[in-house]
């Protein structure tokens, strides 16, 4: 008998008992799932990307692969998500890789360090360039899978209490930043502070840090620092296309039937795609709210950018010395910035700078 009559005649319920469709069968797996993230609720922009993930994973398993999510300090602190992870306390996270550089450096570069990637350059050199294997290869020390989940696009460079008007206004500065950026900033006499999103309003108000950079316009109107901090500075230099990771627990992935494991790379790439849009659209009105009540921006002296850049390139070279999987890493990363930046020369950068003289 021909397969096809065989389903014909047998129905849905005789296919299954014969076996005849394990895709089916595994469709009917219950799983669930509970993912910490990094971020407060009330940040729906970048924690949203998670409930996004959660949502599209649901409905396209009809419901039978469920995933809890939690913000930051619920399940474990945000700054705790990676040995969650590791040691499958939780399935999955959602978080910035660059928050683990104490860990290994290696991780800045799943997501941003100073002057690298834009976030189109990022994205292509992870799902075209070498990126995903690469940072797929440095994850799997951790016992992680990584799927991109997000992206905020270039971000502003920070609130702060008084101007910075010059190099020398850099020292003994207590500033919250994040990731990597935090050694720049230190070589260039600066003090960095580490502090989850929730925490940095309480930070500003009370004089425990004198400045404080969190994403852009958005998310940075609905924590309130123009409240506290009134001269917003740009650009991000240490930002310019951070990409946020669903972190997966190798063995909690690799238990998933095949067409399970289609989904949660599907409702990544919907999750990071989602991100940035809604940053990029929403932005825009939430900056000019913020210049009409009062806020006053500030664009970093060359002096500062030069100074930012030359220890920056200084760091990854001392790293190249000493980590080998930062060199391995960032070797190819290094190559495909340049040929990046020389394409965007002559296309995307030449664009946007007539666009934004343009009387529209």
């Amino acid at each position: 008998m021909q397969r096809r009559s065989f389903i014909n005649h047998a129905g849905l319920a005789g296919v299954l008992a014969a076996g005849a469709a394990p895709g089916i069968v595994h469709a009917q797996t219950q799983i669930r799932w509970r993912l910490a993230s990094s971020f407060p609720k009330s940040l729906d922009t970048i924690f949203g990307a998670a409930d996004v993930f959660a949502k599209k994973v649901n409905e396209m398993s009809g419901g039978k692969f469920q995933i809890s999510v939690h913000a930051g300090g619920e399940l474990m602190p945000a700054f705790g998500v990676v040995d969650g992870v590791q040691n499958g306390t939780v399935e999955i996270a959602h978080t910035a890789p660059y928050y683990f550089v104490g860990k290994d450096e290696t991780f800045a570069i799943g997501c941003t360090i100073p002057f690298g990637l834009n976030s189109r350059q990022m994205s292509a050199w992870m799902f075209e360039g070498n990126g995903m294997k690469l940072m797929r290869e440095f994850y799997a020390q951790y016992n992680i899978i990584n799927f991109p989940g997000g992206n905020t696009g270039a971000q502003m460079g920070g609130w702060y209490r008084k101007p910075v008007k010059s190099l020398a206004d850099m020292k003994g500065l207590k500033m919250r930043i994040g990731g990597f950026a935090g050694r720049v900033i230190e070589r260039m006499g600066a003090v960095p502070q580490n502090l989850p999103g929730g925490e940095i309003y309480q930070a500003l108000e009370k004089g425990t840090i004198d400045a404080a950079e969190w994403v852009g316009p958005y998310d940075d109107q609905k924590l309130g620092f123009h409240k506290v901090a009134p001269y917003y500075h740009f650009p991000g230099w240490w930002e310019g296309g951070p990409q946020l990771d669903f972190f997966i627990n190798t063995k909690a992935y690799n238990a998933l039937p095949a067409e399970y494991k289609a989904m949660v790379e599907a409702a990544a790439a919907l999750a990071h795609n989602e991100m940035q849009a809604r940053y990029d659209a929403r932005n825009p009105m939430a900056l000019k709210q913020l210049v009409g009540s009062k806020t006053q921006l500030v664009q970093f002296p060359k002096e500062v950018m030069d100074a930012a850049f030359k220890h920056s390139m200084t760091i990854y070279s001392e790293l190249n010395d000493k980590n080998p999987n930062w060199k391995k890493v960032y070797t190819d990363y290094a190559k495909f910035r340049a040929d990046q930046n020389m394409w965007f020369r002559f296309t995307e950068a030449t664009f946007d700078r007539f666009m934004q003289s343009a009387k529209l």
